[in-house]
């Protein structure tokens, strides 16, 4: 079965259409798959709901189909660094369903496993509780209460990857790794663009992040600009 596709829209042919869910990795800029959102605008889809930590910053990664009003849902953690996300958000214009950092990782990772929910202490007590299910269980500390969180089962993943073999065996950089290893396993369907495509067995098995297993479609995006999400400068001082 050959993985491999020339472009971001040749491996999204036939993936897209109005409504899907989408779990896409990445966090704040950091390991985004740039070229597979770019896709995804061009396409002109719509009133999709997007299962990320956040989403980008003012036009770049998702943040791009938020200019271009395509996206009706946010399952997100974090929106403070995308002035477009908080004003539609505070406007009514955008639906947005907050979830811990931890919890969505979570909730990506059971997907993947085929769980439908679990119980966590996250959130216990806050606005996050609000309409969940919750029950008593004996904790560390004795009884305890939990609440229920539902797995993420999206129709689609974008994840993007440092390495990968034609297999789709994939490798993540350091901290790009973030959201794209749950990401990628909780979708009916998995596309990964990477830097770097290496021949078939020649990542060593024990430092491959994501099996090949949970991927059907890869590009190739490189080459990279590598942008900065805040530019902090200082004035030099006097000689």
């Amino acid at each position: 079965m050959n993985k491999l596709y020339p472009d971001a829209a040749a491996a999204l042919d036939g993936l897209l259409r109005d409504g899907l869910t989408i779990a896409c990795g990445g966090f704040g800029l950091c390991g985004i798959p740039e070229r597979l959102l770019d896709a995804v605008r061009d396409s002109g889809v719509k009133d999709l709901t997007f299962a990320s930590n956040n989403a980008g910053i003012d036009n770049e990664g998702i943040g791009k189909l938020l200019r271009t009003r395509q996206v009706r849902k946010m399952i997100a953690s974090y929106v403070g660094e995308n002035k477009e996300f908080e004003r539609q958000y505070l406007a009514g214009e955008l639906e947005v369903e907050f979830c811990p950092q931890g919890t969505l990782a979570e909730r990506m990772r059971a997907g993947g496993a085929g769980i439908p929910g679990f119980y966590t202490k996250t959130g216990v007590g806050t606005l996050v509780a609000e309409g969940k299910e919750a029950k008593t269980f004996d904790g560390r500390n004795g009884p305890e209460e939990f609440i229920l969180e539902r797995g993420i089962f999206a129709d689609l993943s974008l994840v993007k990857a440092w390495k990968a073999d034609a297999s789709g065996n994939c490798v993540f950089r350091k901290t790009a790794r973030n959201f794209n290893q749950p990401a990628a396993t909780c979708g009916q369907v998995c596309v990964v663009e990477v830097e770097e495509i290496v021949p078939t067995g020649s990542l060593d098995p024990d430092a491959i992040h994501l099996p090949g297993v949970y991927v059907q479609r890869l590009i190739v995006g490189a080459p990279y600009d590598k942008k900065i999400e805040f530019r902090m400068t200082r004035t030099r001082e006097a000689a």
